[in-house]
């Protein structure tokens, strides 16, 4: 899932030499006094709440605790109390990500006690903060006697370069490398209650709204441009392609004058996002699942990366089963209803971790991808990371066996027998299998060599590069011996995307309608967002995957045009706003109530941080044969005077509804605007506008209604680029086929002009001056209206002409 992770040293600053005042390099302790303004940052600190906002310090794969709530309790009716401590580090944390700031200083207290009948008289206890990576901190201590509460009341200052995005606070006992040689000493449990940390109020949280054009109209890769997404698994169930993907927009903080976010940190990443399509093109933003952290459907993980997803009848029943790793050191799964949920734990305990059988010398128990087989029988695949040092060092690299397998239960939420060995050539993480024609394909991400690999050594001739996708093709899905490797499947996405695209991918394999698709990661949205100097937030990608007669698979080719569109979409029923093909400067959000489209069960979720100058899309839009009547939005009005139009083929494209978006502010509202003279094909557009500065409203869902077998003007259209005089022009041309006079206006980007009462076969003609010595290729619209049995009618055709250039 990610490219490395650090080992358990710590690079640790000490901030403190005793209770109250301490002075270290880069962060100094101060008395300046609690402000007025301040405020404590600490949720729940008394522990009233039980263990809401806490969870057990994981920032080493070995950190492990249990935290339960106790009455015995310093003040109130409960205090948290730590037992099975795996390390000195193990304790309760806080995440105080967005809350803390560089440069501010906080005054620190908390009531700490231990009662181990054998361990020392006194003992020190710290509250450290990690910063991410190996960066710690010892904020402020204390030494208790055994027995009696102790005082934490210091203040610290944190530095004003250091990083705080990730920020989380815990309390712990003094590092030692090896403390359960001694846990008496080192790892004894203790109660803590009445945590504050007071300072400045936290900042406003920095914009996630992606304000750049990420996928380009007309392409298909990256799948969205609102968010990111990595590691997508696909999954196909009625009809739809559902892709779980690691939320990497989790820690996505642009600063809001340069733009530039930190580097993603995949230790704050705790939700999958979720994403569907029914036609590969306009994808439906179904929010994202909060799967681990204190407030996650499983609260005894810290972290949810890697999906991978599966379906099986347990019991008489259809669940659906979302598996995911959580951080390197295990992975674990939990259940839904359908592919959107709700979702539940039915374990209190990780699925793959130290203890599962075959498994203990993988370094990173993680990327868990399941297969469900014909047969019913069902299998996960896991693992990853540094080959055993035991290994021959050319061994290591060439055949680091890191990655198992191994069978599920009937309940696909336990594990049978032993995992085995799948020999993957220069393997790195990211194991994924599906079946075709009885054979099992395995795919996987190759490493990129270095010490954990056995250093600088020669690769067999055939196997992966650094950071490609090899593959294994098997008879046995619980066989994968080095024999059964078949070569590269996908070459570095830096090949196709270029500079700052670069760095490991993760890869799935689905069938939708006949064809096999191959989905994968590439930061291109961040490269659209940033230039060449990307920070690490990937995007999901599809490309077609094709076999040769053999059975082998055509090598991929990773491109922004992407796959073809699977079928039109259909407009004409309810469907969520927050579907697009296309976007610019959007975001969505998760509001009460279900959704309208997918059931009460489902999320709901709404289109917002709408601007005027915003819009969103869908690519291939059939009206049919009879056309459209009009389309109906779901909103809610922020600002007066907000309107959305609809328009054809482009964002500049003839506009052929408006809604005005006007009912009372704060309220949702069902609004409705008509649409004649439209039919068949359209990419169509929501451009939005209003008031400059401030949101304009907010939208929750679209319906276009049919119209019933409305008739036509015979009115036909033409357009084409001539150069006069060294200058660009645009000729447009409408014929009046019908047997009574019309009014026509001829609209393009360069301007419009009407006739009125244009003769039965007569034409109206206009050459729009560009005012330019060349013109891109683009669409004239004619709009016709006369009466047909007596009744108006409005008929919309269209024209495209070539590009052009005049020579000067």
């Amino acid at each position: 899932m990610k490219q490395r992770l650090r080992g358990a040293t710590r690079r640790r600053v000490t901030a403190i030499a005793a209770v109250g005042a301490m002075l270290t390099a880069g962060l100094v302790a101060t008395s300046t006094p609690v402000q007025a303004a301040e405020q404590n940052l600490i949720v729940n600190g008394g522990f009233e709440a039980g263990l809401t906002n806490w969870f057990a310090n994981n920032g080493n794969p070995t950190d492990s605790a249990v935290l339960s709530s106790t009455p015995d309790a310093y003040s109130g009716s409960s205090a948290v109390l730590v037992t099975g401590r795996a390390t000195t580090g193990s304790g309760p944390m806080q995440d105080l990500s967005g809350k803390v700031q560089a440069g501010q200083t906080y005054t620190l207290t908390a009531r700490v006690k231990y009662e181990n009948a054998n361990g020392p008289a006194t003992k020190q206890f710290f509250a450290t903060m990690h910063y991410g990576g190996s960066t710690y901190t010892n904020l402020v201590s204390v030494v208790a006697t055994k027995g009696q509460w102790a005082q934490f009341n210091g203040t610290f200052t944190i530095p004003a370069t250091q990083n705080v995005s990730t920020a989380r606070l815990f309390f712990e006992t003094p590092w030692t490398s090896a403390p359960a040689s001694n846990p008496d000493l080192h790892l004894m449990d203790f109660k803590l209650d009445d945590v504050s940390v007071v300072g400045a109020a936290p900042p406003p949280p920095p914009s996630k709204t992606i304000e750049v054009v990420g996928k380009l109209p007309g392409e298909h890769n990256p799948l969205i441009g609102h968010k990111f997404g990595a590691d997508g698994f696909g999954f196909v169930h009625g009809g739809r392609v559902y892709l779980y993907l690691t939320n990497d927009t989790q820690g996505y903080a642009p600063d809001p004058v340069t733009g530039v976010s930190p580097g993603i940190n995949y230790g704050s990443i705790n939700q999958i996002t979720l994403i569907s399509s029914e036609d590969l093109v306009n994808w439906t933003d179904h929010g994202e699942i909060q799967v681990a952290g204190p407030n996650g459907v499983a609260p005894f993980t810290g972290n949810s990366w890697a999906p991978g997803m599966a379906k099986k009848t347990v019991n008489g029943k259809e669940k659906f089963f979302l598996y995911y790793a959580n951080g390197g050191g295990s992975s674990n799964v939990i259940t839904g209803e359908s592919p959107l949920g709700p979702w539940t734990s039915e374990r209190t305990s990780t699925l793959i971790n130290g203890s599962t059988p075959g498994a203990e010398d993988v370094a990173w128990k993680f990327d868990p991808a399941p297969l469900v087989d014909d047969d019913g029988q069902a299998y996960l695949y896991f693992g990853g990371g540094p080959a055993s040092t035991s290994m021959p060092a050319a061994e290591r690299f060439n055949n680091p066996k890191n990655i198992r397998a191994i069978k599920l239960g009937d309940d696909m939420i336990s594990t049978q027998g032993s995992a085995v060995v799948v020999d993957t050539p220069v393997s790195f993480e990211a194991a994924q299998v599906f079946k075709r024609a009885g054979k099992y394909y395995l795919s996987y991400s190759s490493h990129f060599g270095g010490p954990d690999f056995g250093g600088n050594q020669t690769p067999l001739p055939g196997y992966p590069g650094a950071g490609q996708i090899g593959y294994l093709i098997s008879d046995n899905p619980m066989s994968w011996p080095k024999e059964t490797y078949a070569g590269v499947l996908f070459p570095n996405q830096s090949q196709f995307f270029g500079a700052g695209t670069g760095g490991n991918n993760h890869q799935s394999v689905f069938e939708f309608e006949g064809k096999y698709y191959f989905t994968y990661h590439a930061p291109t949205l961040n490269k659209r967002i940033n230039g060449n100097t990307t920070q690490g937030y990937r995007s999901p990608h599809i490309q077609e995957l094709t076999f040769n007669p053999d059975g082998t698979i055509q090598q991929v080719v990773g491109t922004y045009a992407g796959v073809d569109q699977v079928r039109n979409f259909d407009p004409f029923r309810v469907f969520e706003a927050e579907t697009f093909g296309w976007s610019k400067g959007v975001a969505t959000a998760k509001v009460d109530g279900g959704s309208a489209q997918f059931g009460t069960s489902a999320p709901n979720l709404v289109v917002r941080d709408i601007d005027s100058g915003d819009w969103t899309a869908l690519s291939s839009v059939d009206f049919g044969t009879d056309g459209v009547a009009s389309v109906t939005a779901k909103v809610r009005a922020l600002a007066v005077g907000g309107r959305i139009q609809v328009r054809l083929g482009d964002v500049a494209g003839p506009v052929v509804g408006t809604v005005p978006v006007d009912p009372p502010a704060g309220g949702w509202a069902e609004v409705t605007a008509a649409i004649e003279g439209v039919s068949g094909v359209h990419d169509v557009y929501f451009t939005y506008e209003g008031p400059a500065g401030t949101d304009l409203f907010e939208i929750d869902s679209w319906e276009f209604e049919a119209a019933t077998g409305r008739p036509e003007l015979p009115v036909t259209a033409s357009a084409q680029a001539r150069c006069v005089g060294g200058r660009a022009y645009v000729a447009v041309q409408a014929h009046n086929g019908h047997t009574a006079p019309v009014d026509i206006t001829l609209e393009t980007v360069h301007g419009n002009r009407t006739f009125t009462g244009v003769a039965p076969g007569a034409n109206a003609y206009q050459s729009f001056a560009t005012r330019a010595a060349s013109v891109a290729a683009g669409t004239a619209t004619v709009r016709a209206t006369g009466t047909i049995d007596g009744s108006t009618v409005t008929t919309v055709a269209t024209a495209t002409h070539p590009a052009i250039s005049c020579g000067r």
